[in-house]
């Protein structure tokens, strides 16, 4: 029997995208393990994610070539060495009740003799493939999220390249910092969970990190800083995720921009909070959004090695019929999770366990 396996990515791009789709290529066509297979595979990429299996004319030879890619051992080869995404992505939801085209998308499947998906994304691309599964489509996903907040699995491609590249420019805005005796307020993402801005400050050392899931007073940011001035050093760093909240507040957003998925653009919870502390206290501060930088780069050896795993389990779950679910990561083993378990549900800082409420910081405790 042969099957044909699509593969996308959606939302976001981030470090180990690649990577993901060399393995499900390369563990689909392997001759070593295919002769040990009653299946064998043809693969194909999907280009710009659902937009791309939605948009496309099967009829149209132009139409295929604009959104088909055939993949190959030879054509993947060196993918996993390259960030973003080389079929490219898109936040397009045809399932949106504004603009359904679910049924096109299921027309499209048939006529492209697409036999299962894999779907690489967070909770917006992999309810899609839910509910793609919940329609007979054969669907296995694989989590990718930098910001680490998808339910059922304890990593998402991206966040250990994204929690670097923080580290990273952290440690460049110390020299400027300390040269100018400055407060920097760096701004990262996570619109509901703080773990890259916790992972990341925690990293860099920064003094004070402020998460989505702790609303947090001004009066405190200044009175931490203030009980630090001219004990230490003449500087400190200030980590912020951009979905971080002030008590009784909801997020700062950054226009009235609403995507395909219902998401509003937050932001700007940085250049409030720097302004407020020159304000209140007198200490010069300024502010940097790290934005897409977090996104872009290469993979860490971290990320280039989940990817290899997840791109092989994938390929497994296909072989073993397990449709309807997501590779997944638990107790530190490669597993699978339904895909059911993640729709509307996220993976939030513990803030009990992780986060240390009276410094706006890590726990200094563990057990």
């Amino acid at each position: 029997m042969k099957m044909k396996i699509a593969i996308l990515t959606g939302g976001g791009d981030c470090p180990g995208l690649n990577g993901a789709i060399k393995w499900v290529t390369k563990s689909a066509l392997d001759s070593r393990i295919a002769a040990n297979r009653s299946v064998s595979f043809d693969v194909i990429g999907i280009v710009e994610g659902w937009r791309g299996i939605t948009d496309v004319d099967p009829d149209d030879q132009k139409s295929c070539a604009r959104y088909i890619k055939y993949l190959d051992e030879e054509v993947v080869r060196t993918w996993d060495r390259h960030g973003g995404t080389n079929l490219g992505t898109s936040r397009t939801n045809p399932f949106n009740p504004k603009n359904d085209r679910s049924a096109r998308l299921i027309d499209n499947i048939k006529k492209l003799g697409i036999d299962a998906i894999v779907a690489i994304g967070g909770e917006d691309t992999l309810g899609v493939a839910y509910k793609l599964h919940q329609l007979g489509i054969k669907t296995v996903g694989i989590p990718k999220t930098i910001d680490l907040d998808l339910a059922g699995t304890e990593y998402s491609l991206g966040f250990d390249t994204a929690v670097n590249i923080i580290t990273e420019e952290i440690d460049r805005l110390r020299t400027t910092a300390g040269s100018h005796s400055r407060i920097f307020v760096v701004e990262t993402m996570g619109r509901n969970a703080g773990w890259l801005a916790l992972r990341g400050g925690e990293c860099s050392g920064a003094y004070i990190i402020l998460i989505p899931e702790y609303p947090f007073d001004m009066d405190k940011v200044c009175e931490l800083l203030r009980e630090r001035k001219g004990r230490e050093i003449n500087y400190s760093i200030i980590v912020v995720a951009e979905g971080a909240k002030l008590s009784g507040r909801q997020e700062f957003l950054k226009d009235n921009h609403v995507d395909d998925f219902g998401h509003v653009s937050v932001g700007g919870i940085a250049n409030y909070v720097a302004h407020e502390i020159e304000k209140r206290t007198g200490l010069e501060s300024r502010h940097i959004s790290l934005s897409h930088l977090q996104r872009g780069g290469t993979p860490s050896a971290h990320d280039r090695l989940m990817a290899r795993w997840f791109g092989i389990a994938a390929v497994d779950m296909i072989v073993n019929g397990d449709f309807g679910r997501m590779v997944s990561l638990g107790q530190g083993e490669i597993t699978t999770a339904p895909l059911e378990g993640i729709v509307n549900k996220l993976k939030l800082v513990d803030v009990e366990k992780y986060y240390d409420a009276e410094r706006y910081n890590g726990r200094r405790t563990i057990f």
